[in-house]
């Protein structure tokens, strides 16, 4: 019988959560996704350095301000890193825009731009990328804007309803709802343990999957922040899961039988008219667990590509 992780993947697209290229190379995803973590973690790999004296080199082409060759360095890291990746997927890389612009729709638009750019001018269209956007009001309407470009988004730092509903109606190209920080505040919440089956954020993905089936939006529903194979198992079907590398290595060395649990609907609904801006934010507002996660993701985001900066620009004041 085929291991877990082959079985999985012949009803949900796997997609690698991780900048590390040997893992990608193991596990072969169809896609992968990186955030200011994951380049954080992945430029500390020795065999990445050619990567950094790359960005290094290159913006201090760009400009002769530290700051700004700073910033120009982690964007073209980022880059460098989305490209080594694209070598081995066959479809697309998912790349973050600073976290720090999470709530500055102008800004993010213009970051997108600049990543895109970059992306193209190596050579790779911007079909094979995905920018990536934290869930605010503000992130959600820029990426209403870059779709209308072409530009397609991934939405992340997704915890609730009110924030799958708004991504789509405002016609974004994936979500990355995060199933184990939900877990994780609940547990801390409620001090209890969840079966996968009870897991508030398995409920929460699946909520969100039916909906969009029954009111045939297109969004693809990309499970994230996975905290153990049970949650995994329990979304089989949803379009797309995005999974590290120490599960996606539980899952090969497994033989447990995976059942689809998630499926398209036939009973088509029209959906209602879409959230305002003072409906989403009340709505947002009436989950604890959303603003704290989200609040926190932003902020833990920005502490990593600000260590990122740091390194960044000892590099290139050496």
């Amino acid at each position: 019988m085929a291991n877990t992780l082959e079985q999985f993947k012949s009803i949900t697209t796997i997609v690698a959560d991780t900048g590390d290229i040997e893992a990608i190379k193991r596990y072969q995803p169809q896609d992968a996704t990186t955030n200011p973590s994951l380049i954080l973690k992945a430029a500390q790999i020795p065999d990445y350095k050619h990567l950094i004296t790359n960005a290094i080199e290159w913006a201090k082409t760009q400009s002769d301000d530290l700051a700004q060759q700073v910033e120009d360095a982690g964007d073209k890291l980022a880059v460098n890193i989305g490209l080594e990746i694209l070598k081995i997927v066959p479809g697309r890389i998912s790349t973050e825009v600073d976290a720090r612009l999470s709530f500055d729709k102008a800004g993010s638009i213009e970051k997108a731009h600049k990543l895109i750019k970059l992306y193209e001018e190596a050579g790779i269209d911007k079909s094979r990328i995905l920018i990536k956007l934290a869930s605010t009001w503000e992130g959600i309407c820029a990426a209403k804007e870059l779709e209308k470009e072409g530009i397609n988004c991934n939405l992340t730092l997704l915890f609730c309803f009110a924030q799958a509903r708004a991504c789509a109606e405002a016609g974004v190209y994936l979500i990355s709802p995060f199933v184990g920080r939900i877990l994780d505040w609940y547990k801390k919440d409620t001090g209890k343990e969840y079966s996968a089956e009870e897991d508030p954020g398995v409920v929460s993905v699946t909520n969100i999957y039916n909906y969009y089936k029954r009111h045939d939006y297109k969004t693809v529903v990309m499970g994230a922040s996975f905290r153990n194979t049970g949650e995994i198992i329990e979304l089989a079907g949803c379009d797309r899961l995005t999974i590290g590398p120490a599960l996606l290595e539980e899952m090969a060395n497994s033989n447990t039988q995976v059942v689809q649990k998630l499926k398209p609907t036939t009973d088509i609904q029209a959906p209602g008219a879409p959230l305002t801006e003072a409906e989403f934010r009340w709505e947002f507002n009436q989950d604890p667990m959303a603003v704290e996660k989200l609040a926190e993701g932003i902020r833990n985001f920005a502490v990593d590509q600000g260590k990122l900066e740091e390194m960044l620009k000892a590099e290139l004041e050496a």
